[in-house]
């Protein structure tokens, strides 16, 4: 009981960072209709920004902030004024492909202008180990998760709660209706880039320790938070969290008790049998949408 309860929380630290890149999923489609394919490479590309700036003498806490600047301004303003605003008036499959390919562009770019080689990165937490009623956890797993569930609820607060954050919903369910109401559609949507590019710099500084920061780790982060959206409920912001949770915990206890071959292919399974049995995601309903 003590390793499952280990492998449980362990899983649970896991899937919460799953959750902050299947979060930026369920953000950029319900404002705009767009599937980032790329989301893996958003998390990749500012672990080795911190990296170069931490390189240049910043501490980690400031490399963060300067990444989340430079972030906001090529992954968020530059994604949709290079990309997404372009394509998206073509339909899905123009985005679906051009994402595919810019993934492919920037894994490809960091492998030949930084390095292929994989490069520890500094944790925000102390290496400590706590033992409560018997179960040994890290402050690195206590952290990550706490962080992590912090940003994502208080995502969901912002957007619930907020004058800002409800427009950015009025401009999710219906676009015309928005603008009839006097809200800045393109403002709204930009907002939405842009917290995505926050999201994945603080899922970048929470499992690049873990991880190393490789120019491929972007490639089966993207695949499970995208799984975690989709198991979640791809128009639900909560899903998200349930969804990565659901992968993390899986994928841990899967390599625990049957294989560690298996760990990658648990987040393909669960979402094939949700897709199977509940098409909408296991907090997702089946709505008419108009963008």
């Amino acid at each position: 009981m003590t390793d499952f309860l280990q492998l449980f929380l362990s899983g649970m630290a896991t899937g919460s960072i799953y959750a902050l890149a299947a979060l930026g999923f369920t953000l950029l489609w319900q404002a705009s209709g767009t599937i980032n394919f790329a989301q893996g490479e958003f998390v990749m590309l500012p672990a080795f920004m911190m990296l170069a700036f931490s390189a240049m003498g910043a501490p980690l806490i400031l490399s963060f902030l300067f990444t989340c600047a430079v972030a906001v301004l090529v992954l968020g303003l530059g994604f949709k004024r290079g990309i997404a605003d372009p394509l998206l008036k073509f339909g899905m499959m123009p985005i679906v492909v051009a994402t595919i390919g810019l993934a492919i562009a920037m894994r490809n770019g960091i492998r030949a202008g930084y390095s292929a080689e994989a490069h520890p990165f500094p944790s925000l937490f102390a290496d400590k180990l706590f033992n409560i009623a018997g179960v040994t956890v890290t402050l690195a797993d206590v952290g990550t998760l706490a962080l992590a569930l912090v940003l994502v609820l208080g995502t969901q607060a912002f957007l619930a709660k907020t004058v800002t954050g409800r427009a950015m919903q009025a401009v999710a369910q219906n676009t015309d209706s928005a603008t009839v109401l006097g809200i800045n559609v393109p403002r709204m949507i930009f907002y939405t880039f842009a917290i995505n590019a926050l999201l994945a710099c603080a899922a970048a500084l929470l499992v690049t320790p873990t991880y190393l920061a490789k120019f491929d780790m972007g490639e089966s982060l993207g695949n499970k938070a995208f799984f975690a959206a989709i198991i979640g409920g791809f128009n639900n912001s909560r899903g998200a969290l349930l969804g990565g949770l659901i992968v993390g915990v899986c994928e841990n206890l899967a390599a625990a008790y049957i294989s560690p071959a298996y760990k990658d292919a648990v987040a393909l399974v669960i979402f094939m049998l949700v897709i199977l049995f509940k098409p909408q995601g296991l907090l997702g309903k089946s709505v008419e949408r108009k963008v």
